[in-house]
């Protein structure tokens, strides 16, 4: 089928407005990727982009291609999913991205048994704690972790997942330990930040006496990964807001105290989006049921390691 590759490489140039990130996306070199395109170009005898040396806009003949274009691959995609169904054996490829705690804890280590139970299928994990454009990206689950805009997508509720701020007994004899979340700001505590670009995390939502109540945070750390953070609060960095699960090992054992017990954090959503047709298919209804399922087990023994204080 080489036109339908010619045919879902221009859709991802398309859609990533670059030719070597659709090569990347499509696990193939630059000069692969031009080939295609140059390919589809000749078959339809048009134009479909114009280059220049940093980005590639779609010609008028593109932006006309491009609906067709993403109709045919999604045709394709429901044929063959159609026909997986009938025939009870699901293959082809999911793309999966998560947070990185999230992924760390909950994803990567059931897709072993997944790729077991469905040898067929092949996932293809992406993990970062910055904000994926499912769509751009071409991701067929995504997995998140917080409040959601509104979307277009398609979501799943996997559970809700208690968060904590913590710091470390030394930091803590050293600076005190907050009551509430006020003392964060009054006291200028340290506390470490999750930021990445497009990203809000200085501003913690705690629980008040009169309800969520959201507190502009600062500190000199900031990382755009989770785990960093953690292992800041570990060497008596600052104060973390976390997932219970994601340090619930450190709080059983008291390298981590909770604090501002007063105010403590808004729970975070743990949940699953997706296009609506991805549903349709076969391998991604198995996966996200396989997922689902093992994530609200692990969460169950992270809450059954440790209790937050009430």
């Amino acid at each position: 089928m080489p036109q339908i590759e010619n045919i879902r490489m221009f859709v991802r140039v398309y859609e990533l407005g670059s030719m070597s990130e659709a090569a990347r996306d499509q696990r193939v070199s630059p000069a692969v990727a031009s080939s295609r395109i140059a390919r589809l170009e000749k078959h339809l005898g048009v134009r479909l982009f114009n280059r220049t040396t940093r980005r590639i806009h779609p010609t008028e003949h593109g932006l006309a291609y491009y609906d067709g274009a993403t109709k045919i691959l999604q045709a394709i995609a429901e044929a063959e999913a159609a026909v997986a169904t009938i025939a009870n054996n699901p293959r082809g490829s999911i793309f999966v991205a998560a947070p990185l705690g999230v992924g760390k804890r909950f994803i990567a280590p059931h897709v072993p048994d997944f790729k077991d139970a469905y040898p067929d299928i092949q996932v293809r994990l992406r993990m970062s704690d910055r904000n994926v454009d499912i769509t751009k990206e071409g991701i067929d689950v995504a997995f998140h972790l917080g409040n959601l805009q509104d979307s277009a997508l398609r979501l799943q509720k996997i559970a809700d997942c208690p968060r904590v701020l913590c710091a470390a007994p030394d930091y803590l004899a050293r600076r005190g330990a907050p009551a509430h979340g006020q003392d964060l700001i009054d006291d200028r505590h340290d506390c470490l930040l999750l930021r990445f670009p497009g990203a809000s995390e200085q501003e913690w939502t705690l629980l008040t006496d009169t309800g969520p109540r959201k507190f502009r945070v600062t500190g000199p750390y900031e990382s755009d990964d989770g785990d960093v953070l953690t292992d800041w609060a570990l060497d008596g960095r600052g104060v973390a807001n976390k997932p219970v699960f994601e340090i619930a090992e450190h709080l059983k054992n008291g390298a981590l105290v909770p604090v501002a017990t007063q105010t403590p954090p808004t729970s975070a959503a743990l949940s699953c989006l997706y296009p609506h047709k991805r549903y349709q298919d076969p391998k991604i209804n198995l996966f996200i049921d396989f997922m689902i399922t093992r994530c609200r087990a692990k969460l169950k023994e992270s809450e059954a390691a440790y209790q937050l204080p009430r």
